[in-house]
Parts: C-alpha cells; structure tokens; sequence
C-alpha cells in the first residue's frame, strides 16, 4: 500500500529514491559524510549560479530556523529590516525579527495581491534607516508569486540589501545571481527540492557573510560560527540531520536527471493547470486571480454550502489516500492544494477525483458556489 499522496505545502510526497537514501546510518565526523556534506553545498551554489559570490551555510531545523538565522546573523543588530507582507510567512519574519529585537517595518499588500515593486521604492526613499529588505519569493499561504527581479532592481537601486524567503520556491522558480541581486536566499531540503524537511540553508553573500561575525543574537543560530567551522573542519558544529542530508543528496542527483529547474518547473506548471481545471470542474473557485498564481500551491475557495466542514472533508480525502492542507487567510474561508513534489498528472486525477467523491459524500452534489 503506498503512503497517503501529501497535497501540501511540505513535507511533500517523495520518491522511492529519496526515501531508499535514509536507509544508511551515517556518522556524524565521518569524512564519507562531510564529503556528502560538502557535494551537496556545492551544487545549492551552483543552483542560484553563485560559484565564487555566494555559499551554503546547512543549519539544522525547518526553514524558520534558517530565514531566523539569515536575518539575526545578516543585519547588524542597529540595522532595520523592511519586511515586505502579503501573507503568513511575511508576517512570520516580522515577527521573529521583532522578537530578537531588531527593528522592523512592514509594508503589507494585503492577502491576494503581489508586492508592488514601486512602492518599495517609494518605502526606501522615505526611510534612509532601512538597512535591509525581506520578501517571500512565492507566499505559501497563497501561493502568490512576488515579482522578484522588479523588488530586486528596487532594493539594489536604494543601496539597500535583499533577503528572500525562498521556502516554496527554491528548485522550480528561477533564482539566479545573473538576474537578481541579494545578500540571501533561504530554503528548505523539502519543498521544491522534494528532499524531506529537517534541514534548511542559506545561500550568502560571502562578503556579507564575511562582516556578519558577532550580529547573531543566538549561539546556534548564528550563520558566520557555523559557516567558519564547516569551511575550516568539513564538519557541522553541532549533531547534523544526516537522513535528511542524505536525502537531499539523493533528491538533487535526481533533480539533474529530470532536467534541473526547467523541467521542474513545467511538470508542477503542468500539475497546477491540471488541478485548477479539475477544481472548476468541481464549480470551485481557486483565489487568486490567474497571473500572480505560483505553480506550487493553490488556494481553493470552500463551497458555499451548509454542510461545508473542512474538518470532515480533510477525512474523507485521506481516507481516499489524498492529504490536504486547511486555509490561512484571516477573511475567507478556503482550503489548499500543493502542486509539487514527486507527483504528476496521475495523482492530481486521483486528487480531483477524492474531493469529488467527498463533497458527494458530505452532500455536496456540485459544490457550487
């Protein structure tokens, strides 16, 4: 019986390769392992085109952990941080900002609308103590997709540095140092990499990584200690995730096969069509409007029907084998559904064909709206 299909925003369904991967006990000094450790640090470089500018400091823990770390080790501790908002994960680095107690302001666009590159700018020209910017590529709790080379020209424009939450985007979104400039981008092993969580990084600017020494506000988070240590021993500082590792490891040799981001892209373009075609199919209605719709995860607005209970057709669908993931906006009431990880056109029949049988089920009979 396989495992349940994980139409979520991570951790997401895996292949059988990078579940194989995690069969294997490693130790955490072994010079097998800081050579999986160094391979796999390389090629994130290679991924963003970063080869002599940039590096891959690995932190331990979920992307949280690593965008924490990015921004605590980044910006000095009398720097100030615009975060641009337009959904949970926005507000999240505003928030854990805040809690170190570094300065922040935040410029929010609303829940269904992309960052207005323009009136970054206009933010930035009228606040010369902005030090820093920080912006979600693809907003997971959407799935809108910010216009990063716009808020890229913005920021390097106003002398000023970006910081890119690249959680839901990493791996099938472009991210090149040729296109865009950036002190930072911040991933997950899991997500668009379809490795498994527990593990994120940060691709640095080495001269900014350079200058970063005593900004951190933590011990294990900061980005420079761990960074001198793996550039000076191989090895991580403390107790590494090695199955993730190796995992990731495996789904990277795998994402070459497929044909790198290009390939990656096409097929979770191909899913996200397919899936939304089949909501509509449902008389639902996806939430956001066509062009700011990331190919990564879509929000579905729930039937307008009595016996909508999310809670009741979450069951259902699982129990059909399908995992979906409940909304996270403040003003309407929706699911979501993930386009990506190692899945295709096949498990998004099978998960069209779930939520049908489970509106039936709840007495929905054509979840119109």
């Amino acid at each position: 019986m396989r495992d349940p299909l994980l139409l979520t925003p991570g951790p997401l369904t895996t292949s059988l390769a990078t579940k194989t991967a995690m069969l294997h006990d490693w130790g955490s000094w072994d010079k097998d392992f800081n050579h999986l450790t160094a391979q796999v640090r390389q090629k994130l470089v290679e991924l963003i085109d970063g080869q002599g500018t940039h590096t891959c400091v690995p932190l331990q823990g979920s992307g949280t952990f690593a965008v924490e770390a990015a921004i605590g080790t980044l910006m000095p501790r009398g720097g100030k941080l615009l975060c641009l908002v337009n959904g949970a994960y926005g507000k999240r680095i505003a928030q854990l900002t805040e809690v170190m107690g570094r300065r922040v302001t935040v410029k929010d666009f609303g829940e269904s609308k992309a960052v207005d590159a323009e009136a970054v700018a206009v933010c930035l020209a009228q606040d010369d103590e902005i030090t820093h910017v920080a912006v979600v590529y693809c907003e997971t709790s959407t799935g809108i997709l910010n216009p990063m080379e716009a808020i890229s020209a913005a920021v390097a424009a106003a002398g000023k540095k970006l910081i890119i939450d690249a959680m839901s985007a990493f791996g099938a979104l472009s991210i090149s140092t040729a296109k865009l400039t950036f002190d930072a981008v911040i991933a997950s092993s899991n997500k668009c990499l379809e490795g498994v969580p527990g593990m994120g990084f940060v691709l640095a600017n080495i001269q900014s990584l350079e200058q970063a020494k005593g900004n951190s506000h933590s011990l294990s988070l900061d980005l420079h200690d761990q960074w001198q240590y793996m550039e000076r021993t191989g090895q991580w500082r403390y107790t590494p995730p090695t199955h993730v590792l190796a995992a990731l490891a495996s789904a990277l040799h795998q994402y070459d096969q497929e044909g790198g981001q290009a390939a990656r892209l096409a097929r979770y373009t191909e899913n996200c069509q397919q899936l939304i075609s089949g909501i509509n199919g449902l008389g639902l209605r996806s939430f956001l409007a066509p062009e700011i719709q990331a190919p990564i995860i879509v929000t579905v607005h729930a039937p307008v029907h009595p016996n909508w209970q999310f809670n009741e057709f979450y069951q259902l669908t699982k129990d059909e084998g399908v995992v979906l993931y409940p909304g996270k906006l403040t003003d309407a009431e929706t699911f979501r559904v993930g386009c990506i990880g190692a899945i295709g056109k096949a498990e998004i029949a099978m998960a069209i064909d779930a939520m049908a049988r489970a509106f039936k089920q709840m007495g929905i009979e054509t979840a119109a709206l």
